[in-house]
């Protein structure tokens, strides 16, 4: 019988010689079931989960899937809560049970032993959204950043900067967008989600007169909706990827005067400020392309105004010392001298 490992290394699972052909490969056959999105999240959790089974001999491609057994997959769990906030430990969990139904599927593990170790269960707690919002002073900072740059890339990058807080865009969604996901006639832009949903975003006011603007630059040939830039300012063709987007905005932010910002900070802004707006959160569900509304109210700011508001009824009758200064510095002195002298 089996025991629980005490660390993860003392059953370490070591990397398979030689490498699984790839549609043998049960975390391979997993990775090609996803979104190329997904398949570059999941990986990264499987490269963590495998070093941490293999003493950082193994990959996702090179552990030895089929030999995880419950114990592994407890001590993982455990290990990982100790580093992640619960939404990640259960991502990370999600591609381990995925990769594992795989092997199950391509006849490397038994039923019984694949139920008994995907069985792991997930981490509960929550944690309040990364990042910070945005304040109408500081969009339009950048904005007048990008329109002060005078160059093409200036053009691009404000309607870049525009997209991400009027649609609430991901990153990874900004940059698969190509031209003729852009209906200027109808003002809507379709959008291609996670898990491939699809969703319209309407572009209306200083959005749509940004995108205008860049359309006359870029033309409206197909392909890519945003190019990549050179130094110089000038763009050519070719698709934008997300980190050059994340890039980007840390220089904007910069030539602007403002606090560093990420691309997750315009979808966290654009959520909460349309609850603040009145909007109600089924409408900014469908909008975000949430898929759960509570995905959603996590970035609802209403709750805590009200909180606020609350705390401000109770009254604390402190009004301030009127030991001046030099006084209390002298009393402490005082007391250092005290202690000093004690034996």
């Amino acid at each position: 019988m089996e025991h629980p490992p005490t660390t993860l290394t003392d059953q370490a699972l070591t990397p398979t010689a030689p490498a699984q052909p790839l549609d043998e490969n049960p975390a391979a056959v997993y990775l090609a079931s996803l979104s190329a999105g997904g398949r570059r999240t999941m990986r990264g959790a499987l490269n963590t989960i495998a070093g941490l089974l293999s003493n950082n001999q193994a990959d996702a491609l090179t552990l030895p899937w089929a030999r995880v057994r419950f114990q592994h997959a407890q001590a993982v769990r455990t290990r990982l809560t100790e580093t992640y906030a619960p939404a990640t430990v259960n991502k990370m969990l999600s591609a381990l049970r995925g990769t594992l139904r795989a092997a199950w599927q391509l006849g490397q593990m038994d039923a019984e032993t694949y139920h008994q170790t995907a069985a792991v269960a997930s981490v509960k707690g929550t944690r309040l959204p990364a990042g910070r919002s945005i304040t109408p002073g500081e969009l339009a900072a950048l904005l007048r950043a990008c329109e002060n740059a005078q160059d093409a890339a200036g053009v691009r990058d404000a309607a870049i900067v525009a997209l991400l807080y009027s649609a609430g865009l991901r990153r990874a969604e900004l940059v698969a967008l190509d031209v003729a996901d852009y209906d200027q006639t109808a003002g809507t832009l379709r959008i291609r989600g996670k898990g491939d949903k699809e969703r319209l975003a309407h572009i209306v006011g200083g959005t749509a007169r940004a995108l205008a603007d860049w359309l006359t630059l870029r033309g409206t040939a197909a392909g890519p909706l945003f190019w990549p830039g050179r130094k110089s300012g000038a763009v050519y063709s070719s698709r934008l990827t997300a980190q050059a987007v994340y890039y980007m905005l840390k220089s904007r932010a910069q030539q602007a005067g403002i606090a560093d910002l990420s691309p997750h900070d315009f979808r966290r802004s654009f959520v909460g400020d349309l609850l603040d707006a009145g909007a109600d959160i089924a409408t900014v569900q469908a909008l975000a392309g949430h898929a759960q509304v509570t995905t959603t109210a996590r970035y609802d700011r209403r709750p805590e105004g009200t909180r606020r508001k609350a705390a401000e009824l109770l009254h604390v009758p402190y009004r301030g010392t009127t030991l001046p200064v030099n006084q209390s510095n002298e009393a402490d002195r005082e007391r250092t001298d005290r202690t000093a002298a004690q034996p």
